[in-house]
């Protein structure tokens, strides 16, 4: 299970794979067209349309989302047969998992010995919690016996390990030396596995948001209407889980009765084809993407031509069909929504709001944490050295796994309540949840952090010994906790673009539960007593404001980025660029 073996697939199976990747984008890329007009019409609106003062004060950090390059020694179970080989591991900024045979090769910049992109991957550190996941994976037919022996490796225990578990890929076993060495690992992985599955949601390209709201419509016209965690990932990887599910059935049908080996061996073999089917899929519709960019970037200039002149007409029009739509539905729509709905929001809404209210509760306290330690140390007149690194760190406090962990940690535990919504509302995208607020998490510590350095690198002058130095910093402390609450009630807040009958009827629904949704949430937040506002919460989705921070940096509310002018004697904070990456 080490690098990725030569593909089990004949030639007959790759062709009829290349034709199913055929027909999928044969089907998918009118959708995705019809969506780049909606979200280059949406883009162009909001840009023009009438700019609300913005609720947060915070800047937008400048770093873009990474995780911290993690390498160390592991011992990896690999090669046919299988056994436990020292290897030297590393995780790449991007989330990439790369292994070498010896340290001095991955120093050199030899070529790794294999290397897995993170997306879709499941970490599992408890050994009888993996094998009880191989038992379900690949039962065993009823009344079905084999005389082979199972394979005597997965048996034996392993102290410290680190498996990699993928629902259509190969798996990835690993072990550490320490319980500690383990624990920095499994964070470590863990966000890259985030910051590859929610590139798209993070993105605020036009065409990110044309992708997603393709796929949706594509899979309602295959007869899904309930969302789950098929959108993690870039486009290619959404394209391949999207045609994996269709294939599985039939895969498990020719597949499974065919495969060598008894328990766990077997599950290990119907991985093994699982990753070479994945593989090929994954090829197939990077390549029909590719394909399709310069036709997209096309598309995208000529719509930015055509419909900015004519937005003001266009958006006209819309609204002319949404009101007649609105009076046609408006009565069966009300009674469905009181029927079906209202009974079931407040818990829809208790369930969210508690789970981004603890992510910021815990943002809230580790940011605290992080400001009153550089106020001890400028009361301490520390040397400028260790003052330089202080600064450092609490830079890098974003993109630390192990502080952030505390923040991370409360969407986990969420993740019961989450799931509690599958049943009555056929959610099950339990884990794009859990992303989003862990990004969420992430980039609102990053923008106070940001501001905070901002707003210290404006007061602190050479006039002011440290003691001053550091009341000013209780000061910027204040402040910044208070634009970090001030942020609580925008967090929901949804839109959906689309200049289609289809999209404007969809508007006039979604319009409707925001209005229920609006009012739910102000009770929601009145009774817990927070001070904040539900801006952006407008009746149509057009109209809403978009949650993610950098909108408001947009906007101009925070423009202007740290200098690096300004000293203070003794101990000097150092210009930001001395920190950002």
């Amino acid at each position: 299970m080490g690098g990725r073996p030569s593909s089990p697939l004949d030639k007959r199976q790759q062709q009829h794979l290349r034709g199913q990747v055929d027909t999928l984008l044969r089907n998918f890329l009118p959708c995705y067209r019809g969506q780049l007009a909606a979200s280059v019409l949406w883009q162009i609106s909001r840009e023009l349309g009438p700019q609300e003062p913005a609720g947060c004060q915070l800047l937008h950090s400048k770093k873009l989302p990474r995780v911290r390059e993690h390498r160390g020694p592991l011992t990896q179970l690999q090669g046919h047969p299988p056994q436990w080989q020292p290897i030297f591991c590393v995780l790449r900024g991007d989330g990439r998992l790369e292994w070498f045979k010896h340290r001095e090769e991955y120093e050199n910049g030899d070529r790794p010995l294999g290397s897995v992109v993170l997306t879709g991957y499941t970490v599992l550190t408890s050994q009888s919690e993996y094998l009880h996941l191989l038992d379900t994976l690949c039962p065993e037919p009823s009344g079905h016996h084999t005389q082979e022996e199972p394979e005597p490796l997965l048996e034996m225990p392993v102290s410290f390990p680190l498996f990699l578990q993928h629902p259509f890929c190969r798996h990835l076993c690993f072990s550490a030396a320490t319980a500690e060495v383990q624990h920095a690992w499994r964070l470590a992985l863990q966000g890259g596995i985030r910051l590859r599955g929610t590139v798209l949601q993070r993105s605020q390209a036009p065409a990110a948001r044309a992708f997603l709201d393709a796929v949706r419509l594509y899979r309602q016209q295959q007869g899904h209407f309930g969302d789950d965690d098929v959108t993690l990932g870039s486009d290619a990887e959404v394209l391949t889980a999207l045609l994996m599910r269709e294939l599985l059935p039939a895969l498990r049908a020719q597949t499974l009765p065919r495969l060598r080996g008894a328990g766990r061996a077997r599950a290990w073999a119907w991985a093994k084809q699982l990753d070479a089917v994945h593989a090929a899929v994954l090829a197939g519709a990077s390549t029909g993407l590719r394909a399709f960019q310069p036709e997209k970037e096309e598309l995208l200039a000529a719509l930015e031509k055509t419909l900015r002149p004519d937005v003001d007409q266009m958006l006209k029009l819309r609204e002319r069909v949404l009101g007649r739509l609105q009076a046609n539905v408006q009565g069966p729509l009300e009674s469905c929504l009181r029927r079906k709905v209202d009974a079931q929001l407040p818990r829809v809404t208790q369930t969210l709001l508690s789970t981004v209210e603890a992510e910021l509760t815990a943002v809230q306290t580790l940011l605290t944490q992080g400001m009153d330690r550089l106020s001890r140390h400028l009361r301490g007149s520390p040397s400028s050295t260790r003052l330089r690194k202080e600064v450092y760190s609490f830079g890098e406090m974003p993109w630390d796994p192990e502080l952030m962990q505390t923040c991370y940690r409360e969407a986990e535990r969420s993740r019961g309540r989450l799931g509690q919504l599958a049943e009555p509302f056929g959610f099950f995208g339990t884990q794009s949840l859990v992303f989003g607020a862990q990004d969420l998490a992430q980039q609102l510590m990053a923008d106070a952090v940001a501001t905070f350095l901002q707003l210290a690198d404006q007061c602190l002058t050479t006039a002011l010994d440290c003691d001053q130095a550091a009341q000013q910093l209780e000061k910027v402390r204040g402040r910044v906790l208070k634009e970090l609450s001030e942020f609580e009630g925008d967090v929901l807040a949804v839109g959906s673009p689309a200049l289609t009958i289809e999209g404007i009827y969809e508007d006039v629904i979604r319009g409707a539960l925001l209005q229920r949704i609006n009012r739910e949430l102000k009770k929601a937040l009145g009774a817990s007593n927070m001070s904040c506002t539900l801006d952006g919460c407008s009746e149509l989705p057009w109209d809403q404001g978009e949650t993610d921070v950098e909108t408001e940096a947009q906007r101009g509310t925070c423009s202007r980025q740290p200098g690096s002018s300004t000293e203070v004697p003794l101990c000097p904070l150092p210009p930001p660029g001395t920190f950002q990456s």
